[in-house]
């Protein structure tokens, strides 16, 4: 046998066994998400050297999950796997539209999904090309995408603020304000979805993540959505008791329409 087609047969046999692994509680999951076409995707970003195997989930949601992949040199990489059942394709039309990068007239679902992935892809490129502090995108094929690990070197995912609080909430956002002005002035992006929830604590500095949805400034719902974004901050950190309110953020940030 080519020794080519051997390593990727081995690599296959891989995904499959922690596919096989999962306990009747995953099952139901691991069979909405590992449908034929995303196998072969994982089969050909395995050929390609990508990642060797895969070991469990980071976070699951209704429309992605996000999974630890090992590389052939042992290093962790997520995995981030949209389905195609369950994802919501009327919000991301409406993301796409207005994005000029974009031209997608497609009722396809398959298509709208990859499109999606690919706008996830270019939006970390252009963040993190920025400066911003999110997780470096690595590739995307279909409906997979692969991004830097975010977590220690034993494999543990850092946590989303919304489940780790910063000791220092007050320096935490100073962090954060930051990063935001970066999104927007150099990014030339808005969030769209931006709060704890998708934003992690890496031993006390703020990774921001999930900017699928993210828009160009040139987007007609640019304003609104950061607008939205900052509400949703000054309400969280507030909580956490860190006096600010939005007209600080705004024109901290200062954004240039």
């Amino acid at each position: 046998m080519d020794p080519k087609v051997a390593k990727a047969d081995a690599k296959h046999q891989k995904i499959h066994s922690e596919k096989r692994r999962k306990d009747s509680s995953d099952r139901k999951t691991g069979n909405e998400i590992f449908d034929k076409i995303t196998l072969e995707t994982l089969y050909k970003l395995a050929n390609q050297g990508y990642i060797d195997v895969l070991n469990g989930a980071i976070s699951t949601g209704k429309e992605a999950n996000v999974l630890t992949g090992i590389t052939d040199d042992e290093k962790f990489v997520a995995v981030k796997i949209y389905r195609i059942a369950t994802s919501d394709f009327k919000k991301m039309d409406y993301y796409l539209k207005g994005d000029p990068r974009f031209n997608v007239k497609t009722k396809n679902k398959r298509k709208i999904i990859y499109s999606w992935v690919t706008k996830e892809f270019k939006n970390l490129t252009r963040l993190h090309t920025a400066g911003v502090t999110v997780p470096e995108p690595i590739t995307s094929s279909n409906n997979v995408l692969l991004i830097e690990f975010i977590g220690d070197e034993d494999g543990n995912p850092a946590q989303p603020v919304k489940n780790q609080p910063p000791q220092d909430p007050d320096d935490f956002w100073n962090k954060l304000l930051v990063q935001l002005k970066l999104f927007v002035n150099e990014a030339k992006l808005v969030h769209g979805d931006l709060s704890n929830y998708n934003i992690l604590n890496l031993n006390e500095e703020p990774v921001i993540i999930d900017v699928s949805q993210s828009v160009v400034l040139d987007n007609p719902i640019s304003k609104e959505l950061l607008e939205r974004d900052i509400n949703t901050l000054v309400r969280e950190y507030t909580k956490l008791g860190v006096e600010t309110s939005f007209d600080e953020v705004w024109e901290y940030v200062n954004p240039k329409f």
